[in-house]
């Protein structure tokens, strides 16, 4: 899944694609998941300079809150229409991009801001995964305003447009609510680990978006730092929306969704997997032995041809805004079931016996009024290390997602629209 497979992972195959897209025509977008304890530290030194003029992230300031450790933190996830991102309010309640394959926060900064020393630990970590075709610099470089002074220099990146960038590695002010997994209760901030940047890293990125917020396997990701700040299991739960408001919860759980007497999701997935790692890349990575279509197992090209025959096969279109879907189909003539489009389903056979189901509402892409493309496509470009398959954010819509460093494994729900409820109801009215 969104980074995983990759190197000493087990995966599936890329040829399996081609397979798949044979079957699924046989029986009649993607943000991306790859499925690849509290610090005692001094403060970064303000920085006033010229150089911290070209680069911005607020300073922790004295107003700022810390309150109800050791709760869980809640944030609400919108997804951008016009990019197909999903972002949360975290930074000062500015919204960062949500990645799961980002190892650190980063985000653009004001004129004045604090920075770390390169000896300092944090320094190490922010340093312990590196950039594709990014220039290695060493940690840091001489402090404008105190030639004796090495000030850690970090290197945000951003996937989108897959683009990197240098800057200071300082602190800036995260901001959510406590919860008790039904409402927020109370608001939160405290200071978090960050990469400065500058402006043109925003790009491709939403609008109003002031940076990423990096959910990966390291140290200073956000998730890690929320576990180590709140003192909560270094653990997440994500909801992704389809439209409207989602939810995340760091810390783990309870989750509950309206209607109200609903049990607590995380307490009722559909099943686990382990996570594994890729030593090059951050990201959650599992392993799949195989991919079922319409619970038949699909064959690579390469072993038993794919034989099936259906009894009706909606008709095939391929609208000129399609790309880069290869199979689509006129929407008209789909029936529509309470898990969305009246298509096979797609079984990924996971290591530990559980499947992950991917039903209509999440392998069908409505493109326009009339056409729906199967949401699986082929991978352009084959990076090194990189995952042979790519969940991507359509597929996680409507599902609870849990990933548990502590355990090390994953969890999922299945569509959320069998148990008649979304990711958008979750009740964000604080708690009287």
């Amino acid at each position: 899944m969104g980074g995983g497979g990759g190197g000493s992972v087990p995966s599936i195959p890329r040829s399996i694609c081609s397979a798949v897209h044979r079957k699924y025509l046989s029986t009649q977008h993607t943000a991306q998941l790859s499925i690849a304890q509290h610090e005692t530290t001094t403060e970064p030194r303000p920085r006033t300079g010229p150089a911290a003029r070209r680069l911005a992230l607020l300073p922790l300031g004295a107003a700022a809150v810390v309150r109800g450790g050791g709760k869980p933190l809640v944030t609400a996830i919108t997804k951008d229409a016009a990019t197909k991102l999903y972002t949360a309010p975290l930074k000062d309640s500015r919204p960062l991009v949500l990645d799961l394959s980002g190892p650190l926060i980063w985000s653009t900064c004001p004129p004045k801001y604090p920075s770390f020393e390169c000896h300092h630990h944090v320094c190490a970590h922010a340093h312990s995964y590196h950039p594709p075709d990014c220039p290695r610099t060493g940690h840091g470089v001489p402090d404008e305003d105190d030639p004796f002074r090495c000030k850690c220099t970090a290197h945000p990146y951003n996937p989108f447009a897959r683009k990197a960038g240098s800057g200071d590695l300082t602190r800036v002010t995260v901001t959510a609510n406590d919860t008790d997994g039904e409402n927020p209760l109370h608001p939160v901030s405290f200071p978090a680990v960050a990469a400065s940047a500058p402006h043109s890293l925003l790009a491709k990125l939403p609008a109003g978006a002031v940076g990423v917020a990096g959910l990966a396997r390291s140290r200073v990701s956000l998730p890690a730092q929320v576990s180590r700040a709140q003192k909560v299991a270094n653990k997440f739960a994500l909801c992704l929306p389809s439209g409207g408001q989602g939810v995340a919860i760091f810390g783990g759980g309870p989750l509950f969704l309206l209607p109200p007497g609903r049990p607590d999701v995380t307490m009722t997935l559909a099943g686990t997997t382990p996570l594994r790692r890729n030593p090059a890349l951050p990201g959650y990575f599992i392993s799949a032995k195989g991919v079922a279509v319409n619970q038949e197992q699909v064959q690579p090209p390469a072993g038993p041809p794919v034989v099936g025959l259906s009894s009706r096969v909606p008709k095939r279109v391929t609208p000129p805004l399609a790309a880069p879907f290869e199979l689509c189909y006129d929407s008209r003539e789909l029936g529509s079931t309470r898990l969305g489009y009246a298509v096979p389903q797609v079984d990924l056979m996971l290591e530990g016996g559980a499947n992950w189901t991917v039903f209509g509402g999440n392998s069908m892409v409505q493109v326009d009024d009339n056409t729906a493309c199967f949401g699986f496509v082929k991978m352009d470009k084959e990076e090194k290390a990189a995952p042979a398959v790519v969940i991507g954010g359509f597929q996680m819509e409507n599902n609870l997602l849990v990933y548990d460093e502590e355990k090390k494994q994953l969890g999922f729900s299945s569509l959320l629209f069998g148990r008649q409820t979304t990711c958008s109801n979750f009740n964000f009215t604080l708690a009287a």
